[in-house]
């Protein structure tokens, strides 16, 4: 039996962190919509994302401000200075999705 190769390969923390927060499901759509429709009441942003449900996106909401991507003022949710700088690596993925992802029906 031949032994498999150990892989020492690690990513950088801060590369692991960030795809953790952004890698959470419903975490990209919820920053997408922010991206798009600027400030959202949680009813308009639930509304947007039919198939999350008020519990998942009050807990997202709640990990999306702990990480200061996102704020709350005034009952609207919109992003932070820290949200807003993720706008050109959103536009890169969706780039990406248009010209190699398949629509799933």
């Amino acid at each position: 039996m031949i032994e498999a190769e150990k892989c020492d390969y690690t990513l950088c923390p801060k590369f692991e962190k960030a795809f953790s927060i952004l890698g959470k499901k419903w975490n990209g759509l919820i920053i997408q919509v922010l991206l798009e429709q600027q400030e959202q009441r949680f009813v308009e942003l639930s509304k947007k994302i039919p198939m999350l449900s008020d519990r998942v996106l009050s807990e997202r909401l709640r990990d999306l401000e702990a990480e200061e991507i996102i704020e709350k003022m005034d009952n609207y949710y919109r992003l932070t200075e820290k949200g807003l700088a993720l706008q050109e690596s959103f536009e890169s993925v969706k780039s990406w999705s248009n010209e190699w992802c398949r629509s799933e029906n």
